[in-house]
């Protein structure tokens, strides 16, 4: 059976509040980010898992180890405390982000471009076809 583990940081970074999603699985660590706007509520933000988790875009995956213990509760209560005083993201989040953010941009210019041949070439057998109908008179 696959284990899958993730966390939601949501935080606030002029104007907006962003929560980023961290999926670890065997393949290694994914992101998502997402823009909330206005500071969401608790209720809203589990809301929002339920209807959207599945609907999420998540980064390719980066190589990440991880760590099989047992945890002391009040260990882990600790450091859910202390992970809802730190501001940002962790560094592998930030690469997972980057590298989505580099394949969108990729696939944006790819798109972009056939558009631009598709624009050219339809003017061209426009212009082609006002020449035809230009020689046909005459």
């Amino acid at each position: 059976m696959d284990k899958e583990s993730g966390t939601l940081t949501v935080f606030f970074q002029e104007p907006f509040w962003i929560g980023v999603f961290e999926r670890i699985t065997e393949e290694g660590l994914s992101v998502c980010k997402v823009t909330f706007g206005a500071e969401p509520k608790d209720y809203e933000v589990a809301e929002f898992i339920l209807k959207n988790y599945y609907r999420l875009r998540f980064s390719p995956a980066v190589a990440t180890e991880v760590k099989e213990t047992k945890r002391n509760p009040k260990r882990v209560h600790r450091q859910v405390r202390k992970q809802m005083q730190e501001n940002g993201i962790g560094t592998k989040s930030q690469q997972a982000l980057k590298l989505q953010q580099e394949q969108m941009k990729t696939e944006r210019r790819s798109v972009s471009r056939e558009q631009r041949e598709a624009e050219k070439l339809r003017k061209f057998e426009l212009k082609q076809q006002k020449k035809k109908e230009k020689h046909r008179g005459r």
